[in-house]
């Protein structure tokens, strides 16, 4: 089994929902980030996403935004991205790791090299906002490495397009919970819960929800019907705001105390 594959299975058995995390890679500088990474599985994230940062990041928000950015500015490049992968992975090899982002920076590395490296780095699998399920550009590479390619729904995918989309995934699904770019709007548990019924009658995979998960409240909320709980943006203010890795970690922690708070 795969660290994804493991780990849904081990929340399973525990009965409860998982706590999925976003933070960008080189935000707010290289050692906080690096230490924030290091400490996301012990302050209760069970999947950790690593965002790439990019230029131009545009199905996020503001915040997402920002972080990209500011880590841009600091220096932070693919290679480093994927140094950091392999540092976290020096103590932690249990942990499934997402890398998130666009495809131009992978483009510009080399798809070929990208995977190859990511896979050695100890990459799990991929969620790149811009390609389609039916581009195989990167899904071909991907799949003869072994790491999954999770692919979104949003509430606009339709029993059409739903098959298309869960035909090409892996790992998990991530459903996009609101319209629009990320950290703007709250997710709806009631609307939430009601996706999830549809897109289970597509898919065995295990779903994700994220966009709109703001506070340890909203994510309890959303565990209730979801497998996973993604908080980004939130997570990503906290880094803006404070600026350590002990204010984000104990943020975090309340957001998993959230998520365990739900028994399935």
């Amino acid at each position: 089994m795969s660290r994804i594959e493991s780990r849904f299975a081990a929340l399973a058995k525990e009965k409860r929902a998982g706590l999925v995390t976003f933070v960008t890679a080189g935000d707010p500088d290289a050692a906080t980030s690096a230490k924030i990474l290091k400490g996301l599985s012990g302050a209760g994230a069970d999947i950790i996403e690593l965002g790439m940062p990019f230029s131009d990041p545009m199905a996020d928000g503001p915040a997402i935004q920002a972080s990209s950015l500011r880590a841009l500015k600091g220096g932070q490049n693919m290679h480093k991205t994927l140094a950091q992968v392999r540092d976290f992975r020096a103590g932690d090899d249990t942990t499934p790791i997402v890398l998130m982002g666009y495809f131009n920076p992978i483009y510009i590395y080399g798809v070929d090299k990208f995977v190859a490296d990511a896979k050695a780095a100890g990459v799990d699998g991929l969620i790149v906002v811009d390609l389609p399920p039916e581009e195989d550009e990167l899904a071909k590479p991907l799949a003869k490495a072994g790491l999954d390619f999770i692919f979104l729904a949003t509430p606009t995918s339709d029993a059409k397009r739903l098959p298309v989309i869960v035909s090409h995934a892996s790992g998990f699904l991530y459903y996009v919970s609101v319209l629009g770019i990320t950290g703007t709007t709250s997710a709806n548990a009631d609307h939430v819960a009601d996706a999830l019924a549809r897109i289970r009658a597509h898919t065995k995979l295990p779903i994700a929800v994220g966009f709109g998960v703001k506070t340890p409240q909203d994510a309890a909320a959303i565990a209730k019907s979801a497998d996973a709980v993604v908080v980004g943006s939130a997570i990503v203010e906290k880094v803006r705001e404070s600026g350590n890795a002990e204010a984000v970690l104990a943020f975090v922690h309340d957001l998993a105390q959230g998520v365990r708070s739900v028994s399935k």
